[in-house]
């Protein structure tokens, strides 16, 4: 008999339709043994060996899957691919003890839940890889390192409830940072200056043109700096002479997307979805185990031969021969340790089209028709697009001074190719019909201010994309990550960007003076590049791990002594407390300033801090009637602490009289106010 142990149910129940009677598929239900809550559970003085246990939670799985190993002659691992997965693969050899058993034991990976997939699997098992089983535990034991013994620290010198972790903190930083940008922005004026143009004798055709240039000199966005010197100029071109200077005409290609990966996966799906990276994971995870995608934590864009050529036939079928490409396309990975043998995220069945496919839930079908159109799209022909520039020369009056140029633009879609699965934003703008030396009229000319603007906070599309470029994070941590930053509610989001809580900012404030390398993007990025050179086997995980944690203990004991809770608060205010009548103090606890009598321990009255925490704004009015009272109006509130601190809930705008509340958006009322998405990551050529 055949065991084959896979983490979870779902999984087991798909593998298990293509295996036979000869083989029995369990479920393990993730990591079996971990480190202990209750405390550090690594020697640090000795080569920071893990003190594993088998947590309460797992030991009947542990105590099932120890009678199903005894029952079998052949136990087949068959957990993830990645480092996660590896690992979980080493702790069930060693939580059943079937290193030096007589058990034949077997590793085997899949890209795919798929019956070729699985049954190629099975002809071709593996050893266990000790690297990336060195560098998931090297990663655990500096997330331990750095949470159990900073967040102690932070419990002592600022709040009870608080947490510090390696790469939660740098994410945290950059929201505090961008904020800090935001606060300190001082908006700066400009002009620009547009014309209304027509043809002569003609005013069905007007177009509207830019001035770019004056002379020989392009203008910058600041040459024009103020209402004087755009008013000079419109002036003098009122009354100019206009003629079509230059027509150029330009055949250009845009590309297709590399098929995802798991961080554009989640910016993608952020955008365009409206999905958190968290729910965008947990989706992706059910369809992998359905068998309806590939594996979803990748860093690899590379695709199969067979997949490829499973495209083609179905776009020379459904779309006709135009939409098919004769040679594959290929894609270049950027992270360093893409492995070739991996797979980009893709559909299992390319001829599987999202109206064919078999997906249990609305957010299910919305996430792999998002996947099935990245990847065909892909392996189509790329756009062709046809582009107009017009160049128009203002000559004024008076022939000393210097000639001024419009543009106009034009644009249009002479093949769609890629655009016709994958839908992008490409305005197509009807170009001007004029000739070279053709004179023009006229018809308006506005000078236009502008005010620049501060940068926008980060949504999660782009603070993934952020952590990504920088080196922070792996596929497996993005997501985890902000869900956590979150949770610890270091920050909020506000009109889907996210803005950080007073406490987040006081935490930040902390480990930035005292603990740089914490919450320094750089040293953060080279402990991850660390990490990847464990994995390939080019260094030692205890080697790694020593020199981090040397400096820090010495660090770490330093700060004890130095730094003082008054250091971040210590304000006297002219409060009475109103129970015992002495001063009240403000005090900081995990969820931001509050009043306290200075009277505690013997009086511990506490009052709210006006203003402290989360940042409040005023309740947004919908203009829907009460359900309850027929006399209020439904507003938009968030909750102000908490577990559900940022949480957005409606209310009736008559409370405490009337003490109506849901979490469900009433029927009748607009969605939560989103901000602009002006500044999206944009899509690479």
């Amino acid at each position: 008999m055949n065991l084959v142990i896979v983490e979870s149910p779902t999984k087991a129940k798909t593998i298990g339709k293509f295996l036979g009677k000869d083989y029995t598929v369990v479920s393990c239900y993730g990591h079996v043994r971990d480190l202990p809550k209750s405390k550090l559970g690594i020697d640090v003085e000795h080569e920071f060996e893990p003190q594993y246990v088998i947590p309460t939670r797992t030991r009947k799985t542990v105590t099932a899957l120890k009678k199903e190993a005894a029952k079998s002659d052949t136990i087949i691992l068959a957990t993830d691919e990645d480092r996660e997965g590896e690992a979980i693969a080493w702790h069930l050899m060693q939580a059943l003890k079937l290193s030096g058993s007589d058990k034949k034991i077997e590793r085997i990976v899949f890209h795919e839940i798929t019956k070729s997939a699985i049954e190629s699997a099975l002809k071709s098992p593996r050893k266990l890889n000790d690297h990336m089983v060195d560098a998931q535990q090297a990663r655990r034991v500096l997330d331990r390192l750095v949470g159990y013994k900073l967040s102690p620290f932070l419990w002592k010198k600022v709040a009870g409830g608080l947490s510090a972790g390696r790469v939660q903190s740098v994410a945290v930083r950059l929201i505090v940072d961008r904020e800090t940008e935001i606060k300190n922005f001082k908006p700066k004026e400009y002009w620009t200056i547009s014309a209304n143009i027509g043809k002569q004798n003609d005013k069905e055709k007007d177009f509207e043109a830019q001035l770019f240039k004056i002379g020989n000199e392009n203008l910058e966005k600041f040459s024009i700096e103020n209402k004087e010197s755009a008013d000079k100029i419109v002036k003098k071109l009122e009354t100019a002479d206009y003629s079509v200077n230059e027509v150029e005409k330009k055949e250009s290609s845009k590309n297709p997307l590399p098929p995802f990966i798991t961080s554009t996966l989640q910016q993608e799906a952020a955008k365009r979805l409206r999905f958190s990276s968290k729910k965008t994971m947990v989706i992706a995870q059910q369809l992998y185990e359905n068998g309806l995608i590939t594996y979803m934590r990748t860093d690899s864009v590379n695709l199969s031969k067979e997949s490829v050529e499973s495209a083609k036939v179905w776009l020379t079928e459904n779309l006709g021969e135009k939409y098919a490409i004769d040679t594959p396309r290929a894609f270049k990975a950027k992270s360093k340790l893409a492995q070739e043998a991996h797979e980009a995220i893709r559909p299992t069945n390319p001829g599987l089209s999202p109206e064919n496919a078999s997906v249990d839930n609305a957010d299910g079908k919305k996430l792999y028709e998002l996947i099935w159109q990245r990847f065909t799209a892909s392996q189509m022909p790329q756009a062709k697009i046809s582009s107009t520039t017009v160049t128009i020369e203002a000559m004024p009056k008076d022939k000393s001074e210097k000639k001024h140029f419009f543009k106009a633009t034009g644009q249009a879609i002479t093949f769609d190719g890629y655009l016709k699965v994958w839908p992008q934003k490409l305005e197509e703008r009807e170009a001007p019909a004029v000739e070279k030396d053709e004179k023009l009229d006229l018809r308006s000319i506005t000078p236009n201010q502008h005010m620049t603007e501060p940068p926008p906070r980060y949504s999660e599309a782009t603070l993934i994309k952020t952590l990504e470029e920088n080196g922070i994070g792996r596929p497996s941590t993005y997501a985890p990550t902000i869900s956590t930053i979150q949770t610890r509610q270091y920050v909020i989001k506000e009109a889907g960007r996210f803005k950080p809580t007073e406490i987040g900012e006081l935490v930040n404030k902390v480990l930035t003076e005292h603990f740089p390398d914490i919450v320094d993007i750089g040293f953060t990025a080279r402990m991850e590049d660390e990490l990847d050179d464990i994995a390939e086997g080019e260094s030692g995980w205890q080697t790694i791990i020593g020199s981090f944690y040397k400096p820090f203990e010495k660090q770490l004991e330093e700060k004890y002594a130095e730094v003082s809770k008054d250091d971040f608060v210590k304000e006297t205010t002219d409060e009475v407390c109103e129970k015992c009548g002495k001063p009240m103090a403000v005090k900081l606890g995990r969820f931001g300033k509050f009043l306290a009598c200075t009277g505690f321990p013997d009086c511990k009255n506490t009052k709210r801090l006006e203003g402290s925490g989360t940042n409040k704004t005023a309740p947004r009015k919908t203009g829907v009637k009460c359900p309850t009272c027929s006399e209020g109006e439904i507003v938009e509130r968030r909750v102000s602490r908490g577990r559900a601190r940022g949480k957005i809930f409606w209310g009736c705008s008559r409370y405490p009289e009337c003490k109506y509340a849901s979490w469900e958006r009433p029927e009748g009322v607009p969605e939560p106010e989103k901000n602009e998405e002006k500044e999206e990551p944009k899509e690479e050529e």
